[in-house]
């Protein structure tokens, strides 16, 4: 213990000198215990919540239009697949956000309400779902927004050629959806044509996940009139989804540099009024180079802030800092089968190497999570002991977890047979044979490489021999590339899930879903997943019940488990008139106002 204390105290101490010799850096790598314990790390979240608050508003008074500026934060390039039912990682959403074709809106505690483009009623006994437009609504070239548009989405994630990782157990939920995935049909028969602004889905089932966009219900609509022409295998390569998509939301493509930048012009049809500014300009910008972009004045805005680099920017004068819980958690995931892509199914292999459940938990409880939280984010990242983020009602703090003891991890790597055999401190297998976990990590800042060599560390006291997979960290689209190929040079990896606003955790883990990166299937986790959003979990006592078993199941388990909670560091330049960040009551795009032509510096 000591000595793994003085090893994170001498790579802080040089990790400061290092941040003080480049000027800081950083990437939040990744957007697909006893009970005192517990109550210490509730209360770090507590304060820092207070500390940084959720709104602000800014002196002066607002110019006409001007151009917000905004960081998008990536030591990538985007790839540029602006389609949600296609689209692929968090960089892509984030330029998305800007044109969004959402058309619900969510309260506070992520339900849909009937304050969006188009409102949701829910029969229960019927098993059906009615989405209505709310009013005489346009695409930003002018086109009115009709129920084929609401109904064009389910046509492309269904479809036979659809190549994205969508099409999951949810989706099968629509009646008639498999059919028509298979070729049987040509359309969808559970989902009709109320009238030219209504669709009716008809449902297998229908559960509590309904009202937070689950259960095969999709949240975006996508102009018919500018897609239906394209196949759906050539979606993903088309102008319409690479360069000049039509869109609902506040603003339009205007300009685009692919993978560098975007421009973006106020779109005079959106249904809740002209954008009071006229251009956003995006641009990718390297986390090594944030934190002086903003203080320089360069970005008004960036798309995400690692908390390591807090104390760099906590001082400066035009910059306010807000934040907010993250709904988002970082995670260790072991490699147990594969995914068969012809029948959409993951395969779990119970011979594989990481399926010992013993040394999935030694290698959880060898990793000083705490001590990294303390010293590198300034009591902005607490331990996880869920899978489920804390900002949701479900999350239970009660959950032990996995907390630090590298002696719990050494006693369970004997009872697993996992020994030194030859006395030279690492441990061979079952079979007295070499034994070496090959890691993936997603390449970031000097500090995020130092920290995962750092858990390498943590790993070897305990006497396991943890290499990165290709020698190296891996660049952040080929890492996922790796990971979704189940690459056989991958025994673990280090990742991170942003959740969105469904806790439903089972288009994550479920035995169809694409993103179940572990491959894990049993048929207890199926029933588990299946009982949180089962009707019977309409009664909310039931179904957080549920969620306190499957929490259970998958700790225990330990096919994944999270590392990280995270409060999510939003800094804003002081121009920005006023920016709330509160969920269910945050500033809309097309509220912001500005009151200086640039960026304060």
């Amino acid at each position: 213990m000591k000595k793994n204390w003085l090893f994170l105290s001498v790579l802080f101490a040089f990790m400061l000198i290092l941040a003080a010799c480049t000027g800081g850096g950083g990437a939040d790598k990744g957007s697909k215990s006893d009970d005192k314990e517990k109550t210490e790390e509730k209360e770090t979240v507590k304060e820092k919540e207070s500390l940084l608050p959720t709104e602000v508003t800014n002196e002066g008074e607002a110019i006409q239009g001007g151009t917000l500026r905004v960081g998008l934060v990536t030591s990538s390039p985007f790839q540029g697949i602006f389609n949600r039912e296609l689209y692929e990682d968090g960089y892509d959403s984030e330029i998305m956000g800007y044109m969004t074709n959402s058309i619900f809106n969510v309260d506070s505690d992520f339900v849909i309400n009937n304050e969006g483009a188009a409102k949701l009623e829910v029969d229960t006994e019927a098993k059906t779902a009615t989405v209505t437009i709310q009013g005489d609504y346009k695409w930003s070239d002018g086109t009115p927004l009709t129920a084929d548009d609401l109904m064009y989405p389910y046509l492309i994630i269904g479809h036979p050629d659809y190549p994205g990782v969508r099409y999951d157990g949810d989706f099968k939920n629509i009646v008639g959806a498999e059919e028509y995935h298979n070729g049987k049909a040509d359309t969808i028969s559970g989902i009709t044509k109320v009238n030219d602004k209504a669709i009716q889905i008809q449902l297998k089932e229908v559960s509590p996940a309904i009202y937070y966009g689950g259960d095969g219900l999709w949240g975006s609509a996508e102009p018919m009139h500018q897609l239906e022409s394209i196949p759906v295998k050539d979606l993903i390569s088309s102008d319409a989804v690479r360069k000049n998509p039509v869109t609902l939301g506040p603003f339009k493509i205007d300009k685009l540099v692919n993978g560098e930048s975007v421009q973006f012009v106020a779109n005079e049809h959106y249904f809740k009024g002209k954008p009071k500014i006229d251009k956003v300009v995006l641009e990718v910008v390297p986390p090594t180079s944030i934190s002086e972009a903003l203080r320089t004045g360069k970005y008004d805005l960036a798309s995400s802030f690692d908390t390591k680099e807090y104390d760099n920017i906590k001082d400066l004068s035009n910059l306010a800092i807000l934040g907010r819980a993250e709904l988002a958690y970082n995670y260790v995931g072991f490699k147990l089968g594969n995914y068969d892509k012809e029948n959409k199914v993951n395969i779990f292999d119970g011979n594989s190497k990481m399926n010992n459940i013993e040394l999935r938990q030694a290698i959880a409880y060898a990793m000083d999570v705490e001590g990294v939280a303390e010293k590198f984010y300034q009591g902005l990242r607490v331990r996880a002991n869920s899978l489920i983020p804390p900002v949701f009602t479900f999350y239970d703090e009660t959950l032990e977890g996995y907390h630090y003891d590298p002696e719990k991890a050494k006693q369970l790597l004997d009872q697993a047979g996992y020994k030194d055999v030859d006395g030279d401190g690492i441990r061979e297998d079952k079979d007295g044979e070499k034994f070496t976990i090959r890691l993936a990590t997603m390449a970031g800042s000097e500090t995020d490489d130092a920290i995962d060599e750092y858990f390498r560390q943590n790993w070897k006291e305990v006497g396991l021999d943890v290499q990165l997979t290709t020698g190296r960290p891996i660049e952040f689209n080929a890492f996922y590339d790796k990971v979704r190929a189940d690459d056989p040079e991958i025994d673990m990896f280090m990742a991170a899930w942003g959740t969105g606003t469904n806790p439903s955790p089972a288009g994550l883990y479920s035995d169809d879903a694409e993103f179940n990166f572990s491959r894990f299937v049993s048929a207890d986790l199926t029933k588990l997943l299946k009982d949180i959003d089962s009707k019977d979990s309409m009664d909310l006592e039931k179904r957080t019940k549920a969620f306190r078993a499957w929490q259970e199941y998958m700790s225990e388990q330990a096919m994944v488990f999270p590392t990280f909670f995270r409060t999510e560091v939003i800094p804003v330049n002081k121009r920005v008139k006023n920016y709330n960040v509160e969920y269910g009551n945050s500033t809309e795009l097309q509220e912001i106002e500005l009151t200086a032509e640039a960026p304060l510096k």
